[in-house]
């Protein structure tokens, strides 16, 4: 009877220990409440769309570090801080020796000695004062211009020669429809017309980082009554001048601009490995924070792109400080992503926590917040050995339906640690229409997918950690750089509708226009010539602004329309061709 009452016990206790590793192997879901309201501290109004090296970037950097100190984790970046600094721009800013005044009538040829006239009176020379009455432009040739002021309306250089003068021009975006033009148009019809200097006349000075465009003459904005102090003692001002003419007023223009270089950072936290014999290698889990920020006067919140993977991250990094793997977690929360991939790329070139090559996995979440029944997309299930059947165990485990890719190479940051020779696995819940537009809001987040999606990524965190370490695969996919990030997704169309250009726009520095960051193989972009740092000026009837403005004209156009293209290189505008293609 004693020995049926020990085996009765210990099988009790072999049961319970049976048990206990049963819920240990298991973790428990991630919270999606907690997961959306970091969504939803991250979208908030004072975020500004978390643009890299914008305040609002800096305030999402600083809300993040925060959160992983609370959770326990060490600081892995720069100086024992959280941070990871780069350099994302050169901006143009203001120099010393800007000027802008008028010096006096301007020259004459002689007529016969006694026809000539006496000359008039014009007050002392005064100089403008810079920032306020105007500024030069950020993309501005530099140097100094001495000319006869030329008034030309709105860009109407058939009533006026301009030739060696200095245009004075109205604002596009004052005039009439049919004679807008953007800023850069007008730089352009200056230096067509031979001009040495063109200033626009703004209501508001715009700011030099905002007109950094390059384009190869002196050109800069200037306030309607600081038109009028140049004019005075002519017998023209601002309000006289309805028609194109000569004014007489002889102006010196000098520009002087300073480059100032803008950074921004990686936010990275890690929390020690628990196997003495391990520890020394790491697991790497990584989102981009940053977005689009602000254009014009649309602010770009980025809930799914990509305050959804950086929720998702935070919240594995809170799980797993309670329960620390194996090998040593490093938490990586990248900007700079959405002007090409910057800060992942930095961050393998200068690993802060640890060198690349005891990086045994890299796991990166880009855009989980929309999962809404749908499959999950898992790339790079080849990269590593046995990544495929650990993804889809783990994925029935959690109870999702995986859509597995095997390449470790895609438009997000797990790109440039595959291309170091790290196995990577990337998760996608899908695109749709809100993609990169001001719609991309909390209140359309899918908080129990990402749930599901958090869970998916701790059971494969602690098997990776845990097990033995993956052989790495080069796994190369499509050559498309960032181009799903610069044109319309298919969603936000009719199917098949489309118009494809397959370029990616680079908008690190603010400028006007579209500045390119890359072009996709293959594409309408490339058959036509374009490059990346092209500055895309006008397509079709259209001066582009910006990147809206881009998107915006081609979701009014199919493939297959030929449209004439203007565009900028080192300076130089060129006019071409191009035939939209179909989005692939």
């Amino acid at each position: 009877m004693t020995r049926r009452r020990s085996g009765s016990a210990s099988f009790a206790l072999l049961l319970a220990l049976l048990l206990t590793t049963t819920v240990a192997a298991t973790p428990a879901r991630l919270d999606p409440a907690e997961l959306l309201a970091d969504v939803t501290a991250l979208t908030a109004p004072e975020m500004e769309g978390r643009g890299s090296a914008t305040p609002g970037g800096d305030r999402a950097a600083r809300y993040i570090a925060d959160t992983l100190a609370r959770a326990g984790l060490r600081p892995g970046g720069d100086d024992g801080t959280f941070f990871q600094g780069f350099p994302v721009a050169q901006v143009p800013g203001l120099g010393p020796r800007n000027a802008l005044e008028s010096t006096g009538p301007a020259p004459r040829a002689l007529p016969a000695p006694r026809a000539l006239p006496a000359p008039r009176a014009l007050p002392a020379p005064r100089a403008l004062e810079v920032g306020r009455a105007w500024t030069p432009h950020g993309g501005s040739a530099t140097g100094e211009a001495v000319g006869e002021l030329v008034f030309v309306g709105h860009d109407d250089y058939a009533g006026v020669n301009a030739h060696g003068r200095i245009a004075l021009a109205l604002s596009g975006a004052s005039g009439p429809p049919a004679a807008r033009a953007s800023r850069l148009e007008q730089v352009i019809a200056a230096r067509r017309a031979g001009a040495r200097a063109v200033l626009i006349v703004d209501d508001a000075l715009p700011a030099v980082t905002a007109t950094g465009a390059p384009v190869a003459i002196l050109s800069g904005s200037i306030g309607r009554d600081a038109v009028d102090a140049l004019l005075a003692g002519s017998g023209h001002s601002l309000a006289t001048l309805t028609a194109p003419t000569a004014t007489g007023v002889s102006v010196r223009l000098r520009v002087d601009l300073a480059t100032e270089q803008r950074r921004a950072a990686n936010v990275i936290g890690v929390l020690p490995g628990t196997d003495p014999a391990l520890a020394g290698e790491a697991m790497v889990i990584g989102a981009h924070y940053d977005h689009l920020g602000r254009e014009g006067g649309d602010v770009y919140p980025g809930a799914d792109d990509n305050a959804s993977g950086t929720a998702v991250v935070l919240g594995l990094a809170r799980s797993l400080a309670a329960a620390p793997p194996a090998r040593t977690l490093v938490v990586i929360l990248f900007a700079g992503e959405e002007i090409g991939l910057v800060g992942s790329d930095y961050h393998v070139r200068h690993p802060s926590a640890v060198p690349v090559e005891r990086m045994v996995a890299m796991l990166n979440f880009d855009m989980v917040g929309r999962l809404e029944g749908r499959r999950l997309l898992v790339g790079g299930v080849d990269t590593g050995s046995r990544f495929r059947a650990l993804v889809e165990a783990a994925a029935t485990e959690a109870g999702l339906d995986v859509d597995l890719r095997p390449a470790g190479t895609g438009p997000s940051d797990h790109t440039r640690f595959h291309g170091a020779g790290v196995p990577v696995l990337f998760f996608h819940s899908g695109s749709h229409a809100d993609y990169h537009r001001p719609s991309d809001t909390a209140d359309r987040i899918d908080a129990a997918g990402m749930a599901r999606i958090a869970h998916l990524g701790r059971l494969l965190v602690t098997r990776i950690a845990d097990g033995p370490r993956p052989v790495f695969a080069r796994v190369p996919g499509a050559s498309r750089g960032r181009a799903e990030r610069a044109e319309p997704r298919p969603e936000a169309r009719g199917a098949g509708a489309s118009a494809f250009l397959g370029v990616a726009a680079d908008s690190r520095a603010g400028w006007d226009g579209v500045r390119l960051g890359s072009i996709v193989p293959g594409s309408a972009a490339e058959r036509a010539g374009l490059q990346a740092g092209d500055v895309l000026v006008r397509l079709d009837e259209t001066g582009l602004q910006g990147f809206s403005d881009l998107r915006a004209l081609l979701e009014r156009h199919r493939p297959g329309e030929t449209l004439r293209l203007v565009y900028l290189r080192d300076g130089l505008d060129h006019s071409i061709s191009v035939t939209l293609g179909a989005r692939p």
